[in-house]
């Protein structure tokens, strides 16, 4: 069994900001870190590989340093590791990174599954995975807490408004994965790490893949920005401490205060 894993490199979401001449993310100085929900959905599929004994592939695409979140997947437990990485894929929107994706997938070869996290924190548009579905005309589910498989059907708990679906697919099959609320990742251990450095990793261009240019970057991109803006900065909240009557009289003394109550 084939299990190929999307997973990106994104700026800690606490700490990005953005240029408000160029409405451009500022990554500068910024720490990076792999995707929580790619995170998560390598994790899935490491624990069916315990099970079945599959073959895990992580593939990304990004600057070269993109590689980190590769060795990082390879010290968890990943087999190989393919970075797309080329001007030619600059700017590229959920569309075009898809196409690029899907079609490093085809040059990988064979595979049973394709785990991708449900979204990326630094994009939030929940769109690449199901791009990547149609572009290699496969079936897909998506907003999945658990997945399961015995080599030939998936098995997903999808979650939907209200409760959640128990779903079963043939294979080939792509799906995205969700993250429970209380979901904490796993890091390797420092031998597990070093263990990885003779773990395979390639990177390819779109020459590599047989892309069309004219998919790629952003003339391949449909999507049009007109601006990108943090949200407004909050102000720090109070924190009392007491017993809930002294609470209570503190709530009401700001709310007069506020000219919320008289």
């Amino acid at each position: 069994m084939n299990i190929i894993v999307c997973i990106k490199q994104v700026p800690d979401s606490t700490r990005v900001k953005v240029d408000p001449k160029t409405g451009t993310l500022i990554r500068a100085g910024v720490p990076s870190i792999l995707n929580p929900y790619d995170h998560y959905a390598l994790e899935k599929a490491l624990a069916i590989k315990a099970k079945t004994g599959a073959k895990v592939t992580v593939l990304s695409m990004g600057p070269a340093q993109a590689v980190a979140v590769l060795r990082l997947a390879l010290a968890l437990g990943a087999d190989e590791g393919v970075l797309l990485s080329s001007r030619a894929f600059a700017g590229s929107d959920t569309w075009a990174t898809s196409y690029a994706l899907a079609m490093a997938i085809r040059k990988i070869g064979s595979f049973d599954m394709i785990l991708c996290g449900q979204m990326a924190i630094d994009g939030d548009t929940a769109q690449t995975g199901p791009g990547i579905a149609f572009h290699l005309g496969i079936p897909q589910i998506t907003f999945c807490e658990s997945v399961d498989s015995d080599g030939s059907h998936a098995v997903v708990k999808k979650l939907i408004e209200g409760g959640h679906q128990i779903l079963e697919a043939d294979l080939p099959v792509l799906i995205t994965m969700t993250m429970p609320v209380d979901y904490a990742p796993k890091y390797p251990s420092f031998m597990a790490a070093h263990k990885a450095q003779d773990k395979k990793t390639v990177t390819w261009t779109e020459k590599e893949i047989g892309a069309d240019m004219h998919k790629l970057g952003l003339e391949g991109s449909p999507t049009r920005v007109s601006r990108i803006f943090p949200p407004a900065a909050r102000q720090k909240g109070e924190m009392f401490n007491g017993s809930a009557e002294e609470m209570a009289a503190k709530f009401v003394e700001i709310l007069k205060k506020e000219s919320f109550i008289k």
